[in-house]
């Protein structure tokens, strides 16, 4: 475990976030030998300690690891390293064993397979880029290169290597670590495809640009933005990405899908042809576009193909976006006006009470600092947040949407802050913090720069409107008796900063509060469980639209790019 402490040390890994125990103790007592260069965050479930990984890994660019240690612990690991091959985050996940003499033979959680017992090579393998039993010591620069290489090569992901206690303390030659920094070629897609693409974009009169995670994920955002300019193009984003794109220049047009904007459906039936930039566009981002796709030719930056019909591009969205921009030369094209993002539903109140999730994402939009980094978690705060907030214009807006897990936001926030030393938000319905939102300790533990905001409705509120909605009226189940977040994490903490804001200014000055302190804080807020999100099925079937200008757009034509 030295040998492995010292190469992740030396390849930078300034974190290592997990649970130890038995049989992974060896790698934290290894990690003190270190002098500090990479060191171990204990968190409270092995879930939030994979986020923590997948959240320093998304806004870093690098890997992210974590460990834990055997049985329980390791099955605990396993909707952590889902997100992240759902998401393509690059992981490695070092997970103890027991004792290789013991396999087969009734050890304590016993995970190998052999004689009956259950078998974690069958369980890691379909969420693992790369999977593999360490059993001889000497091969450890070899396993640990190929984990690492696979987690960087597209499509991204974790790589996880078991390591039983006998080989994790096995001597091995004090010869320097032969392990590489293996990082993925940025390669574009094959030449014949980028020409034709090419020759499409330049007969099409007007295109549609869905831009998704991918962009931001592989540092495209300069290479979307020459692109767009040389088109003279719309530019939408999907439900995960809205930081793919600067949201106030005057080509964006809002959230493509089921939590987005109309003016997106509406341009691409003007548009002849739509280009999908770092996304396959799944079933969320497409939502009500599907018939005006299916008329139109579509072309897919990714480094997989598209989840509809279209020309693929796959490679690197970077390299693929700029090798199209070379294509294309340096002409640059008007965009026409068009009215941009207008909000579906919950506009914001005249007055400071805070009665809709719209109302507290207005102030929450107007103190974010532009580097700030912002994680949203699932359900109504996502899709309040996805379609409402206006993100930092240099941090990352992070919905972890490949799995959609709730609680996802504990744990990434926190690994994001002290990957990067940045002020990171957490956006959080009270569910999702009944499920993780201990890690708030981890945060105090460990000093990060997170604001947790709790958006408290006192339900599982998506479920209890989809029950009114589809179901013949709510059932109670989803329902909570009423809490107060802010008092009890007050009572359990009481070093943590912790408010509850009922009014606009209370809320902007706790969150300006928690941006000039260090370390952690949390505001939680009130709302009706009966508000209906920005989510279409939801508004078609419980009420009309309402429209509401979410921002000032120049309906003049525009240079862009």
């Amino acid at each position: 475990m030295d040998r492995i402490a010292a190469t992740l040390a030396r390849l930078g890994v300034r974190h290592v976030f997990g649970v130890s125990g038995a049989n992974i103790e060896d790698l934290y007592d290894a990690l003190r030998g270190t002098d500090g260069a990479t060191c171990g965050v204990v968190a409270k479930h092995e879930f939030s300690a994979a986020t923590m990984a997948d959240g320093s890994a998304r806004v870093t660019g690098r890997f992210g690891v974590v460990s834990t240690t055997s049985g329980g612990a390791a099955m605990n690991l396993v909707p952590g390293l889902a997100e992240a091959y759902a998401s393509r985050v690059p992981m490695l996940a070092l997970v103890g064993q027991p004792p290789t003499a013991q396999e087969g033979r009734g050890a304590f959680q016993e995970t190998s397979g052999l004689a009956g017992s259950f078998d974690a090579m069958a369980v890691f393998d379909p969420v693992s880029r790369f999977c593999a039993r360490v059993e001889d010591p000497a091969r450890i620069d070899a396993v640990l290169t190929a984990a690492i290489s696979a987690a960087h090569q597209d499509p991204k992901g974790p790589a996880v290597l078991l390591l039983p206690k006998d080989v994790q303390q096995a001597l091995v030659d004090d010869s320097p670590s032969r392990v590489l920094t293996v990082a993925a070629p940025a390669s574009p897609a094959p030449t014949p495809a980028l020409d034709q693409a090419a020759a499409l974009l330049r007969e099409a009169r007007q295109v549609l640009v869905i831009a998704g995670a991918g962009v931001a994920s592989s540092g495209g955002r300069r290479e979307l933005d020459r692109l767009v300019g040389r088109l003279g193009a719309w530019v939408a984003t999907t439900p995960d990405a809205r930081d793919a794109f600067d949201n106030r220049h005057p080509a964006f047009a809002g959230v493509a899908g089921v939590m987005g904007h109309d003016a997106v459906g509406e341009l691409l039936q003007r548009a002849d042809l739509c280009l999908l930039a770092g996304t396959r566009l799944p079933a969320l981002a497409r939502n009500g576009l599907e018939e005006a796709l299916a008329g139109m030719p579509v072309i897919c930056v990714d480094p997989e193909p598209p989840h509809i019909p279209g020309l693929a591009l796959t490679g690197s969205p970077q390299a693929t976006l700029r090798a199209l921009s070379l294509r294309l030369g340096a002409h640059r094209r008007l965009c026409p006006p068009h009215p941009g993002p207008v909000l579906l539903s919950g506009g914001t109140s005249s007055g400071e009470t805070l009665r809709a999730y719209a109302d507290a994402l207005h102030v929450i939009s107007a103190v974010l600092a532009p580097d700030v980094h912002v994680f949203v978690d699932a359900g109504n705060a996502a899709a309040a947040a996805i379609h409402a907030l206006s993100p930092a214009p240099r941090g990352r807006f992070v919905v972890a949407l490949g799995m959609g897990g709730m609680g996802y936001t504990f744990g990434a926030g926190i690994g994001a802050a002290l990957a990067t030393g940045r002020r990171t938000y957490v956006l959080a319905g009270d569910g999702a913090f009944y499920a993780h939102g201990t890690e708030v300790h981890t945060a105090l533990e460990a000093a990060a720069p997170v604001t947790f905001v709790i958006f408290n409705n006192n339900a599982h509120a998506m479920c209890v409107t989809r029950e009114d909605l589809f179901q013949g009226g709510a059932s109670g189940v989803n329902a909570f008796r009423p809490s107060d977040i802010a008092a009890g994490v007050s009572a359990m903490f009481p070093g943590l900063r912790a408010t509850r804001a009922s009014t606009a200014p209370q809320l902007r000055a706790a969150l300006l509060a928690g941006q000039a302190g260090g370390g952690p804080a949390l505001v939680a807020m009130d709302f009706d469980p009966a508000e209906l999100p920005p989510f279409r099925p939801f508004l078609a079937a419980g009420q009309a639209p309402v429209n509401n200008q979410e921002g000032d757009h120049d309906d003049r034509a525009v240079h862009v790019g």
